[in-house]
């Protein structure tokens, strides 16, 4: 009981850690790209930290389960590093004893996991397709960033205003470029504009103390125009929110009752998700095992392309669900099966102490080695 309240504690500290580096990571990568997609117009800036909410949820599996393999991963290894197994082995004790307090400190990040990867993932992925969607939907001038052009949804009509003076739809100093089927462009100037509704519902940008330039292009025959107040009418975009969300943003209820190629595919990395969590922690324990002498940085990277082959096999899987050439329930399982075969093998390797080839066998031969390798002193004459 003391060694496993003392292994929980160590492993619990290691996870903290672990979580805070590789989610500090997260947020920094995400922060980048969610910025540079505000500054590109993709987005609405009032929209980054709601977006930065939903990336992180939609993030937080995969971030869990390296928690749970690195922690355990680490735990293990300065076990070996600090000479603490030879003490546990020679005291009669197997590495089999470290399963269920492992356990009792991974499933309960293997069930977050799966609560995470059924249910908050789809939800958060859906919220952050309908904030994009929504900002899409928006009228052209609405989404013009100050000091940038902005083309609109047609392609033929660039917009740019210098700032936004405070008020509801006011922006000042608008520039707008329209080019029409003929190849004609009009360019207008002006002092202010403001986005006005009619009694149908029709909407207009409405700008103020401004001037009008039309005529082709390389061609020096230009009309000019003052105006004290100019309308343009604006395209009002009426399609359904939601109405094109993906496969990611449905809930897994809505998965199941679909049930094609497409849904059956999604559905199977969820479920996937958990269970990797259980398979890498248990290999963990295994997979622990140090020189001493040696450092211990290539267990952390043997760790990492295991948990980058074992996700990119998952999608290869699932690729070949929603090319319809595997059904789902001929996918889900195999591979699963297979890395549960290669943890019982692996704890059988290691179980088994006295095999010619077990790590611990073969650190003993290496130290045998060195000893008769040296060169015995000379006696005196």
């Amino acid at each position: 009981m003391i060694f496993q309240r003392a292994l929980r504690r160590e492993l619990a500290s290691a996870a903290g850690a672990t979580f805070t580096v590789l989610f500090s990571i997260l947020l920094t990568w995400m922060l980048i790209g969610i910025l540079g997609k505000a500054a590109g117009g993709k987005i609405a800036s009032s929209d980054v930290m709601s977006l930065m909410v939903f990336s992180a949820l939609m993030q937080l599996p995969t971030i869990i389960i390296l928690t749970g393999f690195i922690s355990v991963l680490m735990v293990v290894t300065r076990s070996y590093k600090e000479s603490e197994m030879v003490v546990w082995f020679a005291s009669g004790l197997s590495l089999s004893r470290w399963i269920w307090p492992v356990l009792s400190f991974g499933l309960p990040l293997v069930l977050a996991t799966g609560v995470l990867s059924l249910y908050a993932t789809p939800w958060a992925q859906q919220k952050s397709d309908e904030y994009v969607a929504r900002f899409e939907k928006r009228e052209d001038l609405q989404k013009v960033t100050p000091g940038q052009f902005r083309e609109s949804a047609g392609s033929n009509r660039i917009f740019f205003v210098e700032g936004v003076s405070g008020e509801k739809n006011v922006v000042q100093n608008v520039f707008v470029n329209t080019v029409d089927e003929k190849g004609s462009a009009v360019v207008v100037v002006a002092r202010e504009g403001v986005i006005n509704t009619d009694a149908k519902g029709e909407r207009f940008l409405v700008l103020k103390s401004g001037r009008r330039y039309q005529g082709v292009p390389t061609q020096a025959d230009f009309q000019t125009m003052e105006f004290e107040q100019y309308i343009m009418r604006i395209e009002s975009k009426q399609q359904e929110m939601g109405a094109d969300l993906g496969v990611r943003a449905m809930s897994t209820m809505a998965l199941v009752e679909a049930n094609n190629q497409f849904t059956m595919a999604e559905l199977l990395w969820r479920v996937s998700a958990p269970l990797i969590g259980l398979m890498l922690i248990l290999l963990a324990i295994p997979l622990g095992f140090v020189n001493p002498r040696a450092g211990s940085s290539t267990n952390l990277i043997i760790a990492l392309l295991i948990f980058f082959t074992y996700s990119n096999l998952i999608k290869v899987i699932e690729a070949s669900v929603k090319q319809g050439r595997m059904t789902f329930g001929l996918a889900w399982w195999p591979l699963h099966l297979l890395a549960g075969l290669a943890v019982v093998v692996l704890f059988a390797w290691r179980l088994n102490v006295n095999h010619r080839y077990h790590p611990l066998v073969l650190l003993a031969a290496f130290k045998r080695a060195r000893r008769a390798g040296k060169p015995s002193k000379a006696a005196p004459k």
